[in-house]
């Protein structure tokens, strides 16, 4: 997949849109050379399973496709890749059942910098197969925070993070959803919110096993647990912490703004 990304970033070739995928958003040439990519490779393979994408929904493969899910987001980071900004990545994660707290294997790659996240469940994460752990930063004033504010309803959102904003130095927002959880599960980051509701679950479906194997905490924005079914449509909410302390900090000011 990554050969097939390469030689498009930035280019007019990327840009080409082709309707509107089963996500909702407009498929890119780049997008769809990623997923083709995947399918042949899976097709090459001999493997049978129901790929779940943000760009076609639901494609059986093989002769046994309802024993596996392979939910993906071929490129996380379109609007990057596009415009040639260097950060994005591909997300696949695996499962028995078409649930998110089903995912047993996740992959999140690095496009640009060949770096590649991965976790098993029960047997922890690893970058490049070195394994990592969060951060253990508790103060907002030092912590690195990436914030998704991208939605037509900002002013309502911004409300609702005012309280954090005022107490947090360092908001960052990069463009890829799955690649900014993976920093939060590897020290580079200390949390990652995304509130808006509009976040597609295939986004984070690999990258949500990463945090929690890395020993992070990911929650819904009221902090229930995270869990939803793998459909290209559905939409989540979530907060992504590195330890108890800051997410418990977090939350708490969330909890101010909404009151």
């Amino acid at each position: 997949m990554r050969k097939q990304i390469l030689p498009l970033i930035g280019s007019a070739e990327a840009k080409m849109g082709f309707g509107v995928g089963a996500g909702g958003d407009i498929k890119k040439q780049i997008d769809m050379a990623a997923e083709d990519a995947l399918v042949s490779t899976l097709q090459e393979y001999g493997v049978s399973c129901t790929l779940i994408s943000e760009e076609s929904g639901f494609k059986q493969i093989g002769s046994k496709p309802t024993g596996s899910y392979v939910t993906t987001d071929p490129l996380d980071g379109t609007t990057n890749a596009v415009r040639g900004l260097p950060f994005m990545d591909i997300s696949i994660a695996v499962s028995k059942k078409p649930n998110l707290l089903d995912i047993e294997t996740a992959l999140v790659t690095d496009v640009l910098r060949n770096i590649t996240y991965t976790a098993e469940r029960g047997r922890g994460a690893h970058k490049n197969d070195q394994p990592i752990k969060p951060s253990d930063t508790t103060m907002l004033s030092e912590a690195v925070i990436g914030v998704d504010f991208n939605t037509f309803k900002a002013r309502q959102l911004i409300s609702r993070l005012a309280e954090l904003i005022e107490k947090t130095k360092h908001l960052r927002h990069l463009g890829a959803n799955a690649l900014e959880m993976c920093y939060v599960a590897d020290g580079t980051t200390d949390a990652f919110i995304d509130i808006r509701g509009k976040l597609r679950v295939t986004d984070i479906a690999a990258a949500q096993l990463i945090l929690r194997e890395a020993g992070g905490i990911i929650t819904t924005s009221d902090g229930s647990s995270l869990d939803a079914p793998l459909e290209a449509e559905q939409r989540v909410s979530f907060i992504a912490a590195a330890n108890k302390t800051i997410y418990d900090n977090i939350q708490k000011l969330l909890q101010k703004s909404r009151r």
